[in-house]
C-alpha cells in the first residue's frame, strides 16, 4: 500500500477501474444509501499529535472510520508490527476489528487515518459482499469506495513530495483520488480542499477535479462545449445515413456511441456513461431531453 521515490505513478491509468468501481458501488447499496453519506469524517476527528497515547490515539481514529462508514461499534484491537504494507486487516464475520499497522507509524501518526480509512472500508465492502476479481482491481475499489463515501481524502492528504523523501498510500494515483473526491464533491457540495495539508495532495485533487468536470462536458449532454457538438453532429449525421453499415458511429472510447435500435422505425438512440456513477444511459436521438439515470438517480439535460 506504501508507495516511494519514483515509483509513484501519476495520471489517469486506472481510470476505467475507477468508473467501473462507482458504478458497481451504486448497484450494490443504491442511491438512498450513498445519499447517507453527506459528510466527510473530519480533520478534528482524525488529528494525531505527539502527545496523545499512541494505541488509545489510533484506536479513536479506527472507532472514527467505523462510525463515518456505518459499521457496528465493536471491539477494535490494533497492533504494530514491521511489515512491507501500510497496514493489513483481518476479514471476519465480525464484529470485532483487528488491524496491524506498519510500525513506521509510531513516528509517523499524521498518516494513521490515512492507512486506517482503507483498512476500514475493507471491512465495509467484506460485509457487504462487494468485490473485483484479481487484488489490484479489488484495492482500487476499495480506494475508490473510501473516497467516495468520506473516508478517502486522507489517502490523498498522505501523498507528499520533499526533495528525495516521497510517499503514496493507497492504489489510485493522487490525480485519479481527486477525480473520486471531485465526484464526491459535486453530488454532495462538499469541498475537501481546504482539509489538504499537503501542497502536492491539492494539485493532484485540482488535476482529478479538471478531469471530473469534463464527464459533465461530453456529448449527448447538454453543457458540452462546441467543438464536441460539431463532432457529435457529424457522427449522428454519418449514424442517421442511408448507406450507414455496422458498426454505428462512435465517439471518444469513455464517451457517446450510436445505437440502432431494435424493431423497424424505430428511432435511432445513443448511448453514454451517467456523468455521477458511469453507468451507460441510452436515449432516443430526437433532440432536447431531460433522462434521468436509473442507478443513480441524476437529471440530466440533454441535447441528442
Amino acid at each position: 500500500m506504501t508507495t516511494g521515490g519514483s515509483g509513484i505513478a501519476h495520471g489517469f491509468p486506472h481510470l476505467d477501474t475507477v468508473r467501473a468501481a462507482l458504478t458497481a458501488l451504486y448497484r450494490r447499496v443504491s442511491h438512498d444509501t450513498v445519499s447517507t453519506f453527506p459528510t466527510s469524517v473530519l480533520p478534528v476527528d482524525v488529528a494525531f499529535d505527539d502527545t496523545e497515547d499512541l494505541h488509545l490515539g489510533a484506536q479513536r481514529i479506527a472507532r472514527a472510520m467505523v462510525h463515518q462508514l456505518h459499521l457496528p461499534d465493536a471491539r477494535i484491537v490494533l497492533t504494530f508490527r514491521e511489515m512491507e504494507h501500510a497496514a493489513t486487516v483481518e476479514l471476519t464475520a465480525g464484529p470485532e476489528y483487528f488491524v496491524e499497522l506498519n510500525d513506521r507509524f509510531r513516528h509517523h501518526r499524521k498518516d494513521i487515518g490515512a492507512a486506517l480509512a482503507h483498512e476500514v472500508t475493507h471491512v465495509w465492502l467484506h460485509r457487504l459482499d462487494l468485490s473485483f476479481p484479481g487484488t489490484r482491481d479489488n484495492e482500487i475499489l476499495t480506494d475508490t469506495t473510501a473516497a467516495y463515501l468520506g473516508a478517502g481524502w486522507l489517502l490523498l492528504d498522505a501523498y507528499r513530495e520533499h526533495g528525495p523523501f516521497s510517499q503514496k498510500l493507497g492504489y489510485l494515483t493522487p490525480e485519479e483520488f481527486g477525480y473520486v473526491l471531485a465526484k464526491r464533491a459535486d453530488l454532495f457540495g462538499e469541498d475537501p480542499a481546504p482539509w489538504f495539508t499537503s501542497p502536492q495532495a491539492y494539485d493532484a485533487y485540482t488535476a482529478g477535479r479538471a478531469r471530473a468536470r469534463q464527464d459533465a462536458h461530453r456529448p449527448p449532454l447538454a453543457g458540452a462545449g462546441w467543438a464536441a457538438r460539431l463532432r457529435y453532429a457529424k457522427d449522428r449525421r454519418a449514424a442517421q445515413g442511408p448507406h450507414r453499415t455496422a458498426p454505428p458511429a462512435t465517439g471518444p472510447g469513455d464517451g457517446y456511441a450510436f445505437e440502432a435500435a431494435s424493431g423497424g422505425g424505430a428511432p435511432l438512440r445513443v448511448s453514454f456513461p451517467c456523468p455521477t456513477c458511469c453507468q451507460r444511459i441510452r436515449v432516443p436521438v430526437r433532440g432536447r431531453l431531460q433522462a434521468r439515470c436509473g442507478l443513480c438517480k441524476t437529471l440530466l439535460d440533454c441535447d441528442t
